[in-house]
């Protein structure tokens, strides 16, 4: 399973990709819209864990991306903030599957990955 982490804080994403590897997934990391575009049309991904607040660029653009180039690809959300706590972002992007808090704990994160990762 190929698994793309786009997250803008690196301590973050390096928490959950050294988390991921140790299960046994080949992971990879971007830290902006224009990085994870650039991994999705050369490489592509089975499940993408997306921070819905990026420093450069958008989340949003890079979902509705891996929908176009990866089409089998789910995301899964990850944020800090209270956007789309209502459940709506299930709305904006189709290959959505999961929206939690950037606290969630790696092995919770990476359970979810491992579940709807399965292709």
């Amino acid at each position: 399973m190929r698994v793309l982490i786009v997250e803008s804080r690196p301590e973050l994403g390096l928490m959950w990709q050294r988390h991921l590897e140790r299960q046994g997934l080949s992971v990879s990391r971007a830290d902006t819209q224009d990085a994870a575009v650039d991994h999705l049309s050369r490489v592509g991904a089975d499940i993408i864990v997306l921070d819905l607040v990026l420093e450069q660029g958008s989340a949003l653009a890079v979902a509705d991306f891996a929908s176009y180039r990866c089409p089998q690809a789910r995301v899964i959300f990850v944020t800090d903030t209270s956007f789309f706590s209502d459940g709506s972002i299930f709305n904006h992007a189709s290959n959505a599957c999961a929206f939690v808090p950037s606290g969630t704990p790696p092995e919770d994160l990476a359970a979810m990955v491992e579940h709807y990762g399965v292709i």
